[in-house]
């Protein structure tokens, strides 16, 4: 692609290599394994990442989080990506009910 002098260029993707983690994205529906106990209620997509609030029996609500993490959006307290549906322990450990969640691109968003 051109425009007037200057040359745009795709951007090419990072390579799993360049990564920790090799996350698989995939561009179709797929079933995600969770614990029989969660009740999902509300999921929210970023551009590499999924966000899910959940009712866990008994303990309340809490928040799953999945993909890719370089940038801490996952709430892991670190930049690491996985294909696991993981609990945001903070939220739990500071005992905040999960109400609603918004991924953007590269962030999540979370109303407590």
């Amino acid at each position: 692609l051109s425009a007037g002098n200057t040359k745009l260029m795709p951007c090419r993707e990072q390579s799993a290599a360049e990564d920790t983690a090799f996350i698989s994205i995939q561009a179709f529906p797929a079933l995600l394994d969770l614990p029989q106990d969660l009740e999902v209620s509300t999921v929210s997509c970023g551009s590499r990442h999924t966000a899910a609030v959940t009712r866990e029996c008994p303990v309340g609500w809490g928040q799953h989080l999945w993909g890719r993490g370089k940038y801490g959006q996952l709430g892991h307290g670190n930049n690491t990506s996985s294909d696991r549906a993981r609990r945001v322990e903070h939220l739990v450990a500071k005992g905040l009910r999960v109400e609603e969640v918004v991924c953007g691109p590269w962030t999540t968003y979370v109303r407590v």
